[in-house]
């Protein structure tokens, strides 16, 4: 085997199931040298063809797991759910007065004082929100930078693949060119000659193609982790995008508002006075009353219905009386079919003696 045999032209159709459209003509031409390249009267030459590559989606395949291993997302959750416990430990709410507040009259004084108990509440947490929204800018910043890494990971992946699907389209051009030539040729002289050397030959010359062919199949596997690698880059990709928007959304969104929301909250229940005590007063009775009121018309409406409903409503004796009459019909049906069911058979059974009749009396 030459390597200065013919050149097989890279057309669309040449080698099995090879596709060649979709690479550029300088890509055919690096495809056509490789083919020549291609000696397998090398003893290595089928071992280590392509492994360069192969070696390379390998590797690259590697480094993407290890990212997703070593990608410690969680501890974004944890500092975004530090930050929503953080904001939930001031409780505007528990500073508005309440219906219960009512037993607490005598001693006003301690709402005044839970007023400054929240603002001092208040600016010990801002400290530690603080805090988290530097641990959260970081992270943000370190997600932009493995956004930008996992899209060079993508663009080498994608060369790694095609350097790959070269060699493969190569290795099977070489393929199609010795099993339409060499192959043939040795079969012949083998079949004409019947020598047991030329027999060899062949032999391992078909044995040969058989490893090389299996080699191309191996390459075509490291493709196909490279296709599936993509994804997998794109969902690392994707879900640190989402981490950053979600970091941005707490930074410039959530951390600012609950301060604004802090200092409103802060100046209008300073200016709370007995009048708001009043108020909760008043609302608190007439709540009081309106949901007794609302109760009282339920209860008796709902009662009322009641002792007019009859034991049995009709409606319910009318699908008892209907299922009983369909039950009596189709009982009835069933009867007559069995009946005639019976009948039948009894011909069958006179039918069938008269015949074990004949036959006996026939044997005789």
């Amino acid at each position: 085997m030459s390597d200065n045999q013919t050149p097989i032209p890279l057309t669309p159709n040449s080698g099995a199931n090879l596709d060649l459209t979709k690479f550029s003509p300088e890509e055919r031409a690096q495809v056509e040298t490789i083919r020549q390249q291609i000696n397998l009267e090398d003893s290595q030459a089928i071992i280590t063809y392509g492994v360069g590559a192969q070696r390379e989606i390998s590797t690259f395949a590697d480094t993407v797991l290890s990212e997703v291993r070593n990608k410690d997302s969680g501890y974004v959750g944890d500092i975004l759910a530090n930050l929503v416990t953080n904001i939930r430990k001031v409780d505007v709410n528990g500073l508005e007065v309440k219906s219960g507040f009512l037993s607490r009259i005598p001693i006003l004084s301690s709402f005044f004082n839970s007023v400054k108990r929240f603002i001092a509440g208040y600016e010990k947490l801002s400290v530690q929100i603080e805090k988290i929204s530097d641990q959260l800018d970081n992270a943000r910043m370190q997600m932009l930078r493995d956004i930008t890494l996992l899209d060079n990971m993508f663009t080498r992946n994608q060369e790694y693949r095609k350097t790959l699907e070269r060699y493969i389209a190569a290795g099977q051009l070489k393929l199609q060119e010795l099993q339409t030539t060499i192959l043939p040729e040795l079969k012949a002289k083998a079949d004409e000659s019947k020598d047991s050397m030329d027999a060899q030959k062949y032999n391992d010359f078909s044995q040969l193609l058989n490893r090389f062919e299996k080699k191309i199949y191996d390459l075509n596997l490291s493709r196909m982790i490279s296709i599936q690698t993509n994804p997998q880059i794109r969902l690392i990709q994707n879900g640190d995008q989402a981490l950053v928007e979600k970091i941005q959304s707490s930074i410039l969104n959530t951390i600012p508002l609950w301060k604004n929301q802090m200092v409103i909250a802060i100046t209008l229940l300073r200016q709370k006075n007995s009048l708001e005590l009043q108020k909760e007063v008043t609302k608190t009775t007439n709540d009081l009353l309106q949901k007794n009121s609302a109760l009282l018309k339920e209860g008796t409406i709902e009662i009322a219905k009641e002792s007019e409903r009859g034991i049995v409503e009709i409606e319910t004796l009318k699908k008892v009386n209907n299922d009983l009459i369909s039950t009596i019909e189709e009982t009835m049906k069933i009867q007559a079919e069995g009946k005639a069911k019976r009948q039948q058979a009894e011909g069958e059974l006179v039918k069938i003696e008269n015949d074990l009749k004949s036959k006996l009396i026939s044997l005789k």
